[in-house]
């Protein structure tokens, strides 16, 4: 056998030794399993909720119109060629025009003060141009842009973007994203404390024969070989528990989603964690894992020597 052969025959040993050792002593090891877990699923659910809300929006996008309210100065042919010309852009899907005398029967069909209009001497609804961008410019920078454009004819009084609601929206979103990415940041240090404080209790139980390890000629890294593994198993079991407890709340969750979407005739249904959310999310716990006991060993490893 080769050096490399005995080098990786003997990382095996040890590897399925620790794991062995966990499986042992199940109770106590589940618990520092179940803290990882939670502390790593809260984030990760969080991420995938913002996930699906940031889908849902996206399907909105589709309904942002522009109004272009006229100045009463403005004829009706004038607001035809406007329409006409507003037509011929190449980001604009369709524009619906709606005359004085179509907005205010309008008004007197749909807000019930049509008897209050007789008092009026005249129409005061101006003329109204409805933009309706095409399915490529339709999001939010590039109908922001057109708004921007719009404002700036003669013509207009005023024009308004039919989707300051979903600015809002995504602002909150915003926010959520970076309270999410703070939220991990926290967790995950909690996560580091968890496993060093387990590594550092497992070496202080094992104190007598770390000491006879290093009077026989012990290396520090054959030492920390062992407790090292143990982080990676602790790493990889609290990542496979939270993406089970994420998943599990997803699946519980898409039964009364799709019937809310059902409701308004929407074929929509959550998405869980994707195939390299799920590897990102272990690769994390197992970074964690490693790096807490890491951490550990070589701060009380040090403290530890033959008398």
């Amino acid at each position: 056998m080769t050096s490399i052969t005995v080098y990786l025959a003997r990382h095996l040993q040890v590897m399925l030794a620790t794991l062995g050792q966990l499986v042992r002593d199940p109770m106590s090891n589940m618990m520092t399993i179940a803290v990882m877990g939670i502390a790593l699923a809260l984030p990760a659910g969080l991420h995938v909720m913002l996930q699906n809300v940031q889908q849902v929006t996206a399907q909105w996008d589709g309904a942002a119109q522009i109004s272009l309210f006229l100045k009463q100065s403005v004829t009706d042919k004038q607001a035809d060629q406007l329409a006409r010309l507003i037509e011929q852009r190449q980001d604009v899907k369709s524009v619906t025009r709606i005359t004085r005398s179509e907005a205010l029967e309008e008004f007197r069909e749909h807000s019930g003060f049509g008897d209050a209009l007789k008092a009026l001497e005249g129409n005061p609804f101006p003329p109204v141009i409805v933009v309706f961008p095409t399915e490529q410019s339709d999001n939010l920078l590039t109908v922001q842009t057109m708004l921007g454009n719009f404002r700036d004819k003669p013509e207009v009084e005023l024009a308004q973007l039919d989707m300051q609601w979903l600015k809002r929206l995504y602002a909150i979103m915003d926010f959520g994203r970076r309270g999410i990415w703070v939220l991990a940041v926290l967790l995950s240090i909690s996560v580091l404390l968890v496993v060093g404080n387990t590594i550092r209790l497992a070496i202080q139980n094992r104190r007598e024969e770390i000491e006879v390890i290093k009077l026989i000629g012990g290396t520090d890294a054959f030492i920390r070989r062992p407790f090292l593994y143990t982080g990676f198993w602790y790493g990889l079991s609290g990542g496979l528990l939270s993406w089970i407890l994420v998943t599990l709340s997803i699946w519980l969750l898409s039964g009364p989603v799709n019937e809310l979407a059902t409701l308004y005739d929407s074929n929509y249904s959550l998405t869980s964690l994707s195939g390299m959310q799920s590897l990102t999310l272990l690769c994390l716990s197992v970074s964690l894992g490693l790096v807490g006991s890491w951490i550990a060993v070589s701060r009380h490893l040090q403290a530890i020597e033959p008398q």
